[in-house]
């Protein structure tokens, strides 16, 4: 690895910190360089407030070194006036004179624009420094730009012979660890999805309980919009959604909102628009094995995180695991679970 690439993957590790928090702005790391060590770095913490590269200027006490510097980003700063003043122009008062960029920003109000600007200026730009694993980073603002929609997560665990559980029966096929990193997840994804059938066998909170940061929004399918009783996602952390396709004053719920929607073949299609209005652009489904095969069936999925137990599950009510092609990109044994994480090759994000 170069030493450029160096200096960009410290971007990304940088970018990182702020999963989960600054949706619907990008993840966006900045580290300033200076005789070949970093002096500066900083990270796009929170909607609203300062950019990366705001925040890796404003780390050095000296600035009158910025002049003899060089910055490196995770992503093409900013040249628009949003929350924030453009990146761009706090480059160009500080004089670096050269800039490192992974990606190019999607965004038609940025896209190219800051790169024309600063070299309009005179200042060095390098583009394209681990790409590919840049436009990982924020996979939620690319496919909210690019595919239109939130990035979609399926992850379900299954069993040896590739069954997801029994028909009407609640049956653990992850282990402790998987149940950690699945809540981690949760942190990191903005909402997640379970189908009338999950959530009535299951009874899941849908909440993050096990790892440090927020909860997701919780949509729940649930046709007639009538809840159990007991449905321990009320009692959850978090807000509620519950897709219906009935008129919101049939029902309420308390810190729960309604989604009258037709329950027909554009469904999912209406969700997603929805979701993406809502400024969320990551999607986590849960389950069960048919909202996870429609989703499938209609292409609109971007990465499946799939967990495989140690043993098998023979039952004659058992329900096999759905089934998905693409490319398989990590595979990883957490205990006696195996996680293999698969890239939908039509994903445009």
């Amino acid at each position: 690895m170069s030493q450029h690439q160096l200096f960009i993957q410290r971007c990304f590790e940088l970018a990182l910190l702020a999963n989960g928090k600054v949706t619907p702005n990008p993840k966006v790391g900045a580290v300033i360089v200076h005789n070949g060590k970093i002096i500066g770095e900083g990270y796009h913490r929170f909607p609203g407030g300062p950019h990366a590269e705001i925040n890796a200027i404003n780390s050095l006490t000296n600035k009158e070194l910025l002049p003899y510097c060089s910055i490196y980003v995770s992503l093409e700063p900013c040249n628009n006036f949003g929350k924030t003043p453009p990146c761009v122009e706090s480059i160009l008062k500080y004089k670096i004179p050269e800039v490192y960029i992974s990606v190019i920003d999607p965004n038609p109000l940025t896209m190219g624009k800051s790169v024309e600007k600063l070299k309009a200026a005179g200042v060095k730009v390098t583009l394209n420094i681990l790409s590919e694993k840049g436009k990982t980073v924020s996979p939620g603002f690319f496919s909210s730009i690019i595919n239109k929609r939130p990035y979609v997560v399926l992850k379900f665990a299954q069993s040896l012979n590739k069954k997801i559980g029994v028909a009407n029966t609640n049956v653990w096929i992850s282990n402790p660890y998987t149940k950690r990193l699945t809540h981690k997840w949760r942190s990191e994804l903005n909402a997640i999805i379970v189908g009338s059938n999950t959530l009535l066998v299951d009874n899941p909170m849908l909440n993050n309980r096990l790892y440090f940061g927020k909860s997701p929004v919780k949509l729940l399918l649930k046709r007639n919009g009538v809840l159990p009783k007991d449905a321990a996602v009320l009692r959850s952390a978090g807000k509620t959604i519950i897709v219906s396709d009935l008129s919101p004053k049939t029902f309420s719920y308390p810190n729960t909102d309604i989604w009258q929607l037709p329950f027909d073949d554009d469904l999912l299609k209406n969700i997603l628009a929805n979701l993406k209005k809502e400024g969320l652009n990551s999607l986590l489904v849960e389950g069960g094995a048919t909202l996870i095969n429609h989703f499938i069936q209609q292409d609109l999925w971007d990465e499946a995180r799939i967990f495989t137990g140690n043993h098998s599950i023979n039952h004659p009510d058992s329900i096999p695991a759905p089934t998905i092609e693409g490319t398989l990109i990590n595979s990883t044994n957490i205990g006696d679970n195996l996680l293999q994480v698969i890239k939908n090759k039509k994903s445009l994000a």
